[in-house]
């Protein structure tokens, strides 16, 4: 009876003889997810389709055996026979980065994680005044963090002593599994990926090789800053497990609202009141400035309600450049609620000198007109 003729690795794959090895990649790992054995309990089928391309992204993904594939196929890279794992010794260079990502495990000869691991970020919060988030401030804020214990030196033992062998994992921090036809490594248990245990442990860490304490930081917060802006202090944050490197601290910013201003960006807003004689006749009024200084504007006779006059430079500097935003000034004409008699004659008088304009025609009306 005559053998089965070998499938092509591309065809097995789905993929070209001229695919990136980022492609031959992505596909197998559909593949991978499609066929493994763990999610096809008792399926023949599926266990050696999975075998199938294992062999064809094993050969695909070696750029020496690829080449010689592409000139002799099959043969000139396993002999014509049938696809051994045991050829392989360290299945971690070549599905280890397949199935960490699928599957949350370690395939092959991988190595325990490193006992030396960074902090985590630390967070404070700072309340600004308006004025200070516009011009800067200089402040300390006091945070709490965790810091290498100064007795055990961040070891995590007793003076004298020093941290023993896992027996579990004899130090590799691993603990290996046979699974179908991989050899799969966990995190072990026992002593959490570190490789070792403490037996002394510090009496003042209580082996954790870190402590809680209270810390002074300067902060300097740049002039134009606004509400939400995280300032990053580097290796400000929590120190790193077993004398590991410290995480970073974020500074937030929350900024209160100010009465009389608001800001957009750079620029400042406000709306100030005006009488009716001020708004007809013009006028020169003080507005207060952020800096604590004053404007002094010019309201130009027949202003109207509403109207918005730009001040150049008077508003907010910007972050980290120079120059400054604009103030605007938006003016509201005050009516007021209750007039003495003589107001009443004087007012009536001038309606009586204004000369009375006829109302200018509605929307409505115009709309009928073009319409007939």
């Amino acid at each position: 009876m005559a053998t089965q003729a070998k499938r092509d690795y591309y065809e097995i794959l789905s993929v070209t003889r001229t695919a990136t090895e980022q492609e031959i990649k992505s596909s197998y790992r559909k593949l991978a997810m499609q066929y493994h054995p763990d999610r096809n309990p008792g399926n023949t089928e599926a266990e050696e389709k999975f075998k199938e391309c294992t062999e064809a992204y094993s050969v695909l993904m070696d750029a020496e055996k690829r080449a010689r594939y592409d000139q002799y196929g099959h043969a000139a890279v396993n002999g014509g026979g049938g696809f051994d794992p045991s050829n392989f010794t360290d299945f971690s260079d070549v599905f280890g980065d397949i199935f960490s990502d699928f599957f949350g495990v370690n395939v092959g000869g991988g190595r325990g994680r490193s006992r030396v691991q960074r902090g985590g970020d630390a967070r404070a919060d700072l309340t600004l005044t308006f004025e200070e988030a516009a011009f800067g401030k200089k402040t300390q804020i006091k945070v709490r963090r965790y810091e290498t214990c100064e007795k055990c030196k961040g070891s995590g033992s007793e003076a004298g002593k020093s941290p023993s062998t896992c027996p579990t994992c004899a130090g590799r921090g691993q603990v290996r599994y046979q699974q179908a036809m991989f050899s799969i490594a966990r995190t072990c248990p026992s002593c959490q990926g570190a490789g070792r245990v403490i037996s002394d442990p510090c009496s003042k860490c209580k082996g954790e090789s870190r402590v809680m304490k209270e810390h002074v930081i300067d902060v300097s917060v740049p002039a134009g800053v606004e509400d939400g802006t995280r300032i990053r202090y580097q290796e400000q944050g929590d120190a790193g497990p077993n004398g590991g490197p410290a995480g970073d601290l974020y500074v937030v910013l929350q900024v209160k609202p100010h009465p009389f201003f608001e800001r957009e960006g750079k620029d400042l807003h406000c709306s100030v009141p005006i009488s009716f004689s001020q708004a007809a006749m013009g006028a020169e009024i003080h507005i207060p400035t952020l800096d604590g200084g004053e404007h002094k504007l010019k309201v130009p006779e027949g202003t109207q309600s509403g109207t918005t006059f730009r001040v150049r430079g008077k508003g907010v500097p910007a972050l980290q450049s120079s120059g400054k935003g604009d103030m605007y000034i938006k003016v509201r004409v005050q009516t007021p609620h209750k007039l003495t008699k003589r107001q009443r004659e004087l007012l009536s008088e001038l309606g009586e000198t204004i000369e009375n304009k006829p109302e200018p025609r509605s929307l409505f009306e115009k709309v009928k007109d073009i319409f007939g």
